[in-house]
Protein backbone atom coordinates (compact mmCIF):
# COMPACT_ATOMS: atom_id res chain seq x y z
CA UNK A 1 0.00 0.00 0.00
CA UNK A 2 2.77 2.35 0.59
CA UNK A 3 5.24 1.58 -2.18
CA UNK A 4 4.39 4.83 -4.30
CA UNK A 5 3.30 7.02 -1.78
CA UNK A 6 5.16 10.52 -1.04
CA UNK A 7 5.01 12.47 2.11
CA UNK A 8 5.23 16.16 2.51
CA UNK A 9 6.04 17.13 6.11
CA UNK A 10 5.49 20.97 6.13
CA UNK A 11 7.27 22.65 9.04
CA UNK A 12 10.39 20.33 9.87
CA UNK A 13 10.82 21.09 12.97
CA UNK A 14 11.89 19.68 16.06
CA UNK A 15 8.28 16.93 15.54
CA UNK A 16 8.41 16.77 11.70
CA UNK A 17 11.74 16.00 11.71
CA UNK A 18 11.23 13.63 14.46
CA UNK A 19 8.43 12.13 12.11
CA UNK A 20 10.82 12.00 8.88
CA UNK A 21 13.55 10.48 11.17
CA UNK A 22 11.34 7.59 12.55
CA UNK A 23 9.39 6.96 8.73
CA UNK A 24 13.12 6.18 7.68
CA UNK A 25 14.19 4.08 10.05
CA UNK A 26 10.83 1.92 9.29
CA UNK A 27 9.38 -0.31 6.69
CA UNK A 28 7.48 1.59 4.89
CA UNK A 29 9.13 4.93 3.75
CA UNK A 30 12.40 5.74 2.26
CA UNK A 31 14.32 9.30 2.69
CA UNK A 32 13.59 9.64 -1.06
CA UNK A 33 9.71 9.89 -0.52
CA UNK A 34 9.83 12.57 2.11
CA UNK A 35 10.03 15.94 1.40
CA UNK A 36 10.89 18.43 4.17
CA UNK A 37 9.93 21.82 4.13
CA UNK A 38 11.46 25.01 6.61
CA UNK A 39 11.99 28.20 6.00
CA UNK A 40 15.62 28.57 7.11
CA UNK A 41 16.61 25.61 4.60
CA UNK A 42 19.87 25.76 5.97
CA UNK A 43 18.73 23.99 9.26
CA UNK A 44 17.91 20.62 7.10
CA UNK A 45 21.20 20.45 5.18
CA UNK A 46 21.88 17.01 7.20
CA UNK A 47 18.45 15.62 5.76
CA UNK A 48 19.10 16.08 2.38
CA UNK A 49 22.26 14.40 2.94
CA UNK A 50 20.81 11.53 4.04
CA UNK A 51 18.81 11.00 0.94
CA UNK A 52 15.62 13.49 2.13
CA UNK A 53 14.00 16.03 -0.50
CA UNK A 54 13.83 19.44 0.86
CA UNK A 55 12.61 22.90 0.23
CA UNK A 56 11.27 25.81 0.97
CA UNK A 57 8.65 25.98 -1.25
CA UNK A 58 5.20 24.38 0.21
CA UNK A 59 3.68 24.14 -2.89
CA UNK A 60 5.92 22.51 -4.82
CA UNK A 61 5.89 20.25 -1.99
CA UNK A 62 2.33 19.73 -1.55
CA UNK A 63 1.92 18.99 -5.20
CA UNK A 64 4.52 16.02 -5.46
CA UNK A 65 2.97 14.52 -2.24
CA UNK A 66 0.02 11.95 -1.75
CA UNK A 67 0.13 12.63 2.22
CA UNK A 68 0.85 16.25 3.60
CA UNK A 69 1.66 16.37 7.49
CA UNK A 70 1.02 19.70 8.67
CA UNK A 71 3.46 20.79 11.38
CA UNK A 72 4.16 23.97 12.27
CA UNK A 73 3.73 26.40 15.08
CA UNK A 74 0.04 27.13 16.08
CA UNK A 75 0.26 30.53 15.16
CA UNK A 76 1.41 30.01 11.95
CA UNK A 77 -0.86 27.21 10.44
CA UNK A 78 -3.94 29.47 9.19
CA UNK A 79 -1.41 30.94 6.92
CA UNK A 80 0.31 27.79 5.57
CA UNK A 81 -3.00 26.23 4.99
CA UNK A 82 -4.42 29.26 3.18
CA UNK A 83 -1.37 28.99 0.90
CA UNK A 84 -1.44 25.52 0.06
CA UNK A 85 -5.18 25.15 -0.15
CA UNK A 86 -5.51 25.92 -4.14
CA UNK A 87 -3.64 22.91 -4.93
CA UNK A 88 -4.91 20.44 -2.71
CA UNK A 89 -7.06 17.73 -4.63
CA UNK A 90 -10.07 15.50 -2.45
CA UNK A 91 -9.09 12.82 -5.26
CA UNK A 92 -5.46 12.48 -4.51
CA UNK A 93 -4.11 14.16 -0.88
CA UNK A 94 -4.63 13.13 2.65
CA UNK A 95 -3.92 15.52 5.05
CA UNK A 96 -2.68 15.14 8.69
CA UNK A 97 -2.26 17.96 11.07
CA UNK A 98 0.04 17.23 13.95
CA UNK A 99 -0.80 21.09 15.44
CA UNK A 100 -2.00 21.51 18.88
CA UNK A 101 -5.38 22.49 19.68
CA UNK A 102 -6.35 23.00 15.63
CA UNK A 103 -9.41 21.22 15.37
CA UNK A 104 -10.64 19.21 11.90
CA UNK A 105 -13.85 21.76 11.93
CA UNK A 106 -11.14 24.48 11.80
CA UNK A 107 -8.87 22.91 8.82
CA UNK A 108 -12.06 22.37 6.61
CA UNK A 109 -12.83 26.08 7.09
CA UNK A 110 -9.51 27.51 6.60
CA UNK A 111 -9.13 25.15 3.30
CA UNK A 112 -12.42 26.09 2.44
CA UNK A 113 -13.30 22.75 0.58
CA UNK A 114 -13.64 19.14 0.93
CA UNK A 115 -10.85 16.99 2.26
CA UNK A 116 -9.81 13.98 4.07
CA UNK A 117 -8.15 14.98 6.65
CA UNK A 118 -6.60 13.34 10.10
CA UNK A 119 -5.36 14.82 13.40
CA UNK A 120 -2.45 13.14 15.20
CA UNK A 121 -0.62 13.64 18.28
CA UNK A 122 2.57 11.71 18.60
CA UNK A 123 5.69 12.70 20.40
CA UNK A 124 9.44 12.55 20.18
CA UNK A 125 9.95 9.04 20.45
CA UNK A 126 8.88 8.44 17.00
CA UNK A 127 12.36 9.57 16.45
CA UNK A 128 13.16 5.90 17.66
CA UNK A 129 9.86 4.54 16.68
CA UNK A 130 8.44 4.39 19.85
CA UNK A 131 5.49 7.15 19.93
CA UNK A 132 2.13 6.75 21.52
CA UNK A 133 0.37 8.73 18.59
CA UNK A 134 -3.26 9.87 19.20
CA UNK A 135 -5.28 10.00 15.48
CA UNK A 136 -8.67 11.13 14.87
CA UNK A 137 -10.46 11.88 11.44
CA UNK A 138 -13.50 13.72 9.92
CA UNK A 139 -14.70 10.95 7.57
CA UNK A 140 -16.05 10.76 4.56
CA UNK A 141 -14.42 7.60 4.63
CA UNK A 142 -11.43 5.85 6.72
CA UNK A 143 -8.82 6.64 4.25
CA UNK A 144 -7.60 9.90 6.05
CA UNK A 145 -7.32 7.21 9.35
CA UNK A 146 -6.08 4.54 7.82
CA UNK A 147 -3.39 6.78 6.17
CA UNK A 148 -2.99 7.94 9.80
CA UNK A 149 -2.68 4.26 11.30
CA UNK A 150 -0.10 3.63 8.13
CA UNK A 151 2.14 6.15 8.73
CA UNK A 152 2.02 6.30 12.87
CA UNK A 153 2.33 2.76 13.55
CA UNK A 154 5.47 2.22 11.41
CA UNK A 155 6.53 4.44 14.54
CA UNK A 156 5.42 3.47 17.51
CA UNK A 157 1.51 2.74 18.50
CA UNK A 158 -1.53 4.08 17.50
CA UNK A 159 -4.63 4.64 19.51
CA UNK A 160 -8.16 6.07 17.85
CA UNK A 161 -9.93 8.85 20.60
CA UNK A 162 -12.30 11.06 19.93
CA UNK A 163 -11.31 14.57 18.63
CA UNK A 164 -12.62 16.45 22.09
CA UNK A 165 -9.94 14.26 23.47
CA UNK A 166 -6.56 15.34 21.67
CA UNK A 167 -6.09 17.87 23.97
CA UNK A 168 -5.82 15.62 27.49
CA UNK A 169 -3.80 13.14 24.60
CA UNK A 170 -1.66 16.02 23.81
CA UNK A 171 -0.78 16.82 27.88
CA UNK A 172 -0.81 12.83 28.41
CA UNK A 173 1.29 11.89 25.01
CA UNK A 174 3.09 14.75 23.63
CA UNK A 175 3.57 16.52 26.33
CA UNK A 176 4.20 13.36 29.28
CA UNK A 177 7.33 12.31 27.48
CA UNK A 178 8.69 15.47 28.96
CA UNK A 179 7.63 14.85 32.15
CA UNK A 180 8.94 11.01 31.91
CA UNK A 181 12.15 11.97 31.08
CA UNK A 182 12.45 14.54 34.08
CA UNK A 183 11.59 11.14 36.36
CA UNK A 184 14.46 9.35 35.52
CA UNK A 185 16.79 12.21 35.48
CA UNK A 186 15.84 12.88 38.97
CA UNK A 187 15.87 8.89 39.79
CA UNK A 188 19.53 8.85 38.12
CA UNK A 189 20.08 11.97 40.88
CA UNK A 190 18.89 9.98 43.41
CA UNK A 191 21.56 7.23 42.16
CA UNK A 192 24.09 10.02 42.97
CA UNK A 193 23.41 10.88 45.79
CA UNK A 194 23.88 7.97 47.25
CA UNK A 195 27.09 6.83 46.01
CA UNK A 196 26.67 5.71 41.63
CA UNK A 197 28.62 7.32 39.19
CA UNK A 198 26.60 9.98 37.28
CA UNK A 199 27.19 7.03 34.15
CA UNK A 200 25.94 4.26 35.96
CA UNK A 201 23.08 5.87 37.41
CA UNK A 202 21.47 7.15 34.07
CA UNK A 203 21.89 4.01 32.45
CA UNK A 204 20.41 2.12 36.19
CA UNK A 205 17.93 4.71 35.88
CA UNK A 206 16.86 4.34 31.94
CA UNK A 207 17.03 0.74 31.57
CA UNK A 208 14.48 0.70 34.99
CA UNK A 209 12.22 2.95 33.54
CA UNK A 210 12.13 0.32 30.23
CA UNK A 211 11.53 -1.99 32.20
CA UNK A 212 8.54 -1.00 34.32
CA UNK A 213 6.85 0.38 31.03
CA UNK A 214 7.56 -3.13 29.29
CA UNK A 215 6.30 -4.45 32.47
CA UNK A 216 3.22 -3.04 31.81
CA UNK A 217 3.21 -3.28 27.97
CA UNK A 218 3.46 -6.69 27.86
CA UNK A 219 1.37 -8.02 30.71
CA UNK A 220 -1.65 -5.76 30.08
CA UNK A 221 -1.15 -5.35 33.84
CA UNK A 222 -2.09 -2.31 36.16
CA UNK A 223 0.82 -0.33 38.00
CA UNK A 224 -0.51 -1.67 41.26
CA UNK A 225 -0.11 -5.10 40.75
CA UNK A 226 3.24 -4.48 39.61
CA UNK A 227 4.48 -2.41 42.57
CA UNK A 228 2.58 -5.42 44.91
CA UNK A 229 5.05 -7.93 43.88
CA UNK A 230 7.93 -5.62 44.97
CA UNK A 231 6.55 -4.18 48.42
CA UNK A 232 7.53 -6.17 51.34
CA UNK A 233 6.41 -5.47 54.83
CA UNK A 234 8.80 -3.35 56.60
CA UNK A 235 11.02 -3.55 53.26
CA UNK A 236 12.94 -0.79 51.63
CA UNK A 237 10.85 -0.44 48.35
CA UNK A 238 7.39 0.71 50.53
CA UNK A 239 9.75 3.31 52.73
CA UNK A 240 10.55 5.13 49.71
CA UNK A 241 6.96 5.42 47.93
CA UNK A 242 5.46 6.43 50.69
CA UNK A 243 7.91 8.97 51.39
CA UNK A 244 7.81 10.18 47.93
CA UNK A 245 4.16 10.30 47.69
CA UNK A 246 4.45 12.33 51.14
CA UNK A 247 6.31 14.76 49.38
CA UNK A 248 3.82 14.98 46.69
CA UNK A 249 5.02 13.01 44.03
CA UNK A 250 1.85 11.68 42.09
CA UNK A 251 -0.09 14.96 42.72
CA UNK A 252 2.56 16.76 41.32
CA UNK A 253 2.65 15.21 37.85
CA UNK A 254 -1.62 14.40 37.98
CA UNK A 255 -1.06 18.63 38.60
CA UNK A 256 1.59 18.61 35.47
CA UNK A 257 -1.03 16.93 33.55
CA UNK A 258 -3.50 19.03 33.96
CA UNK A 259 -1.74 22.46 33.61
CA UNK A 260 -0.35 21.10 30.48
CA UNK A 261 -3.88 20.57 29.09
CA UNK A 262 -5.22 24.01 30.20
CA UNK A 263 -2.35 25.51 28.05
CA UNK A 264 -2.65 23.35 25.26
CA UNK A 265 -5.91 24.06 25.52
CA UNK A 266 -5.16 27.66 24.44
CA UNK A 267 -2.07 27.50 21.84
CA UNK A 268 -4.30 27.61 18.69
CA UNK A 269 -6.75 30.50 18.85
CA UNK A 270 -8.62 31.17 15.38
CA UNK A 271 -9.25 34.99 16.86
CA UNK A 272 -5.91 35.56 17.66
Amino acid sequence: MAEDIRIAILGAGNIGTSIAKGLAQGENFTPGRITLTRRRLHLLEDFRAQGFEVTSDNLAAVRGADVVIISVEPQLVDHLLEEIAPVLDFDRHILISVVTGLTLRRIEEVIGKPLRIARAMPNTAIAVRESMTCIASNGPDDRALDMARLIFNDVGKTLRIREEDMIAATALGACGIAFFLRAIRAASQGGIEIGLSAKNSLAMAVQTAKGAACLLSVSGSHPENEIDKVTTPKGCTISGLNRMEHEGFSSAMIRGITVSAEQASKLYCDKC
